[in-house]
């Protein structure tokens, strides 16, 4: 077969991402920055082309996504939080509402958005997640950022090719 395919791209030089991080269960969400943090740094991305806001908790962290997604500024955006199950049922309506709006914020600004918010029923659960989560993170924003930057251009040069210049 000759099909063409885009191959996974996970180099982030160049690329500018944000990151909104939740400071509820802030021991975890500093766990899962952390992990993020270095492996954006090892797969190419500079300090400077990094810029970190925080929230109070989980259902904060669409609102300031969205804010990034407007200001046109980043290649792709990372959500880092935890929602651990209480005794209530506030651990529901925090963790659906809180991935929807950051899927939400994706799909409304085409922004490749990583969604590193754990949802789990324990604080050892979160312990022992946070780090492959926060480097699969950084991962998930780079490869998707280059996704659709290699989609955006062969979309222009489809343009080019169905209007050339006179």
């Amino acid at each position: 077969m000759n099909i063409a395919t885009f191959k996974i791209d996970l180099q982030g030089e160049d690329l500018r991402i944000g990151i909104v991080q939740s400071r509820f269960n802030e021991d975890i969400c500093q766990g899962l920055l952390s992990s993020c943090l270095s492996e954006l740094q090892r797969l190419g991305i500079a300090e400077e082309d990094i810029l970190i806001a925080t929230v109070p908790g989980a259902l904060e962290i669409p609102l300031t996504l969205q804010k990034m997604a407007e200001s046109g500024q980043f290649d792709a955006l990372i959500a880092i939080g935890a929602v651990i199950r209480g005794e209530t049922y506030h651990f529901e309506v925090v963790a659906k509402e809180s991935a929807a709006g950051v899927a939400r914020v994706g799909l409304d600004y085409s922004i490749p958005i990583a969604n590193a918010i754990l949802t789990t029923d324990t604080d050892e659960q979160a312990e022992s997640r946070m780090v492959e989560k926060g480097a699969d993170a950084a991962r998930v924003a780079i490869e998707m950022a280059n996704l659709v930057l290699s989609l955006e251009e062969l979309d222009a040069a489809v343009d080019d090719q169905d209007n050339p210049e006179e």
